[in-house]
């Protein structure tokens, strides 16, 4: 496609809305276009150290715990992330800020040009992931920390060899794309492993097969979260252990789930990085993540933000639900306003969060891929719910209608967490 690109005085929308359209589909896997412009662009074989991470869920949690260790070792840290929440800058940081728009432009700019030298279109995602990179490279970042999108083995980031590999766990999520078992989804994500590098695998369930066989194929030490490494919660909540052969640490309590950062300690461990504890400390508690059971105080009411949107990632809100509940008694009901995309779980996710919810305030997205109201109403039959035509409407009735023995829940997407930032933002 010729689509003339924007100019380096464009802004980022423009481009990001260029990117949207070179390509036929968003999501095209398979690396058959994209390596030929990754290699001329020479971001496949970094100079730096390069951490990737695949997994179902915790893949953020994980990857913002790696890179803030890591930042706080005093080593200049490229770390990449997608979604963003709110602001596409979001999934480009270095030394832990989000780049500026004129950086990320410049590197679209170069991406732009080496497709086209190839006579390639890539997709929103291809040109995105690449564009970082691109700024990875010129800004000469000893570490590398990149979170898959989608799978692992035709995802975009796994143009690049990784030094260590970290697979967080395995759940039933992006079926279409993956394949509908466990086993065929760990396959797509063993495919980030390479030969010789380490493994650390962070998932509270038996490692799949698929990832024990392609272990093995490639001599590639595995590492496995209740088998090689362990970690404990102390009762005073201010700390925990973690343990693995030859190494015992006592840490402090960070804001995200311990299994996601028990598993970057792991990681950090095996990658042969020079790292001390002060600093593996200092990272657990500065590492801080949007939307990861979020709470914030909005006109003196509590809200808890989180992404969760596929069964897995549900039943762990509920155990940190569970937990806030227990320890704040004057709050007795939740409140949920609630969204989700169309090729999600919904009934399974609904399943698991009914016996939580008192009143679901619910509306479609405005995405593509959004659920039609009619299947969100459907999911929820039986249930006390009210529509809106919007998920800004929906959380503005929720911010005027609750009381304080009442906490609003907004989860089921990213997408659904973007749409009340924005109206808090325009409520500034």
């Amino acid at each position: 496609m010729n689509t003339a690109a924007p100019l380096a005085t464009d802004s980022l929308d423009t481009w990001l809305d260029y990117w949207s359209h070179v390509h036929v589909t968003g999501i095209d896997l398979g690396l058959e276009r994209v390596i030929p412009v990754a290699e001329k662009l020479g971001v496949t074989q970094p100079e730096a150290q390069v951490l990737t991470v695949a997994g179902t869920n915790g893949k953020g949690s994980t990857t913002t715990t790696l890179a803030a260790i890591l930042n706080a070792q005093g080593l200049k840290v490229g770390l990449y992330q997608s979604p963003h929440v709110y602001r596409f800058n979001e999934r480009v940081k270095l030394r832990g800020i989000e780049v500026e728009d004129q950086l990320l432009v410049d590197a679209f700019i170069e991406v732009d040009q080496a497709r086209r030298e190839c006579g390639l279109s890539l997709s929103f995602f291809e040109a995105t992931t690449l564009a970082a990179f691109v700024i990875f490279k010129n800004e000469a970042c000893d570490v590398w920390v990149l979170e898959v999108g989608l799978g692992g083995r035709l995802d975009v980031v796994n143009v690049v060899n990784p030094d260590v590999a970290v697979i967080t766990n395995i759940g039933l999520d992006h079926t279409d794309w993956l394949g509908d078992t466990i086993e065929k989804i760990a396959f797509e994500k063993a495919g980030i492993i390479r030969p010789n590098i380490p493994v650390v695998f962070g998932g509270q369930q038996d490692i799949p097969q698929a990832i024990l066989d392609k272990a093995a194929e490639c001599t590639a030490p595995l590492y496995a979260i209740n088998r090689d490494y362990f970690y404990e919660a102390f009762e005073d909540g201010a700390s925990w252990g973690f343990a693995s052969s030859g190494t015992t640490l006592k840490l402090p309590t960070g804001s995200l789930a311990l299994d996601n950062i028990s598993t970057a300690v792991a990681a950090i461990l095996v990658s042969g990085l020079e790292v001390s504890q002060e600093a593996i400390a200092q990272g657990i508690q500065t590492a801080k993540l949007p939307g990861r059971f979020e709470i914030r105080e909005i006109t003196n009411k509590t809200v808890i933000f989180d992404a969760g949107h596929n069964p897995h990632g549900v039943e762990f809100l509920l155990k940190q639900l569970s937990h806030y509940l227990n320890h704040h008694s004057q709050i007795s009901e939740v409140v949920c306003v609630f969204s989700m995309l169309g090729d999600k779980d919904i009934n399974s996710v609904v399943g698991l969060l009914k016996d939580s919810i008192r009143l679901w305030k619910i509306a479609p997205l405005n995405v593509p891929r959004a659920a039609e109201l009619s299947v969100l109403t459907d999911a929820l039959a039986g249930q006390a719910v009210e529509t809106y035509n919007n998920v800004k409407l929906a959380f503005q009735s929720a911010l005027d209608e609750t009381n304080n023995n009442q906490l609003i829940l907004v989860c089921g997407s990213f997408h659904t967490l973007e749409a009340v930032w924005e109206y808090l933002e325009e409520c500034q």
